[in-house]
């Protein structure tokens, strides 16, 4: 059980509306690497990984949800003034014809999500090293979204979340690091 409080992790800002950005945030809400996926991913895995680790998994897949409400609100506020002729210059004109300024799981490239995004092999060790490769690439995903903005507002937002992805990997690698010890030293014995 979790204790909800109506506020998000880090506030979002937005200077202008802009549906080009929210179509390249899009990949951070329902693509491959992106939070839901995330979320799902470590929420998942913690069944089969040793006790020492469950709570990483636990708490890091519970942020990715809060980061994941943070990428919505960046998206609606990106589109919500928009025309339908500003999300069809934007390559959202698809999605607005099927889901007005509502979001929906999809990529930047609108594939919808896929269950297939979520790796779990049971091998506590591949399982980590996974979620590292997946903290490094939505970390290098919010990268290339900054570079592309020039909204100073929404890239402080951005900035926050990569930072967050980040400091997911390092624990992760932490976590793969102990669980080598640990079974090298069973090893010994």
């Amino acid at each position: 059980m979790w204790i909800y409080e109506k506020k998000l992790q880090y506030p979002v800002k937005v200077s202008t509306c802009n549906p080009m950005l929210a179509k390249y945030l899009i990949e951070q809400y329902g693509g491959a690497d992106g939070e839901l996926s995330a979320a799902l991913r470590y929420l998942n895995q913690r069944y089969a990984i040793p006790d020492k680790v469950i709570g990483l998994l636990t708490d890091i897949g519970t942020e990715e949800f809060a980061h994941l409400e943070m990428i919505a609100t960046m998206v609606y506020k990106l589109t919500k003034d928009a025309k339908p002729e500003q999300m069809e210059e934007a390559g959202l004109g698809d999605f607005y014809v099927n889901h007005d300024n509502a979001l929906y799981y999809n990529n930047a490239s609108g594939v919808p999500w896929t269950a297939s995004y979520i790796q779990a092999k049971g091998d506590p060790i591949a399982d980590l090293y996974e979620d590292i490769a997946a903290e490094e690439k939505a970390r290098a995903t919010y990268q290339w979204i900054i570079d592309m903005s020039d909204d100073p507002d929404l890239n402080d937002g951005l900035k926050f979340l990569r930072e967050r992805e980040i400091v997911h990997s390092q624990r992760f690698r932490e976590a793969v690091e102990m669980l080598k010890e640990e079974r090298d030293r069973q090893r010994i014995f």
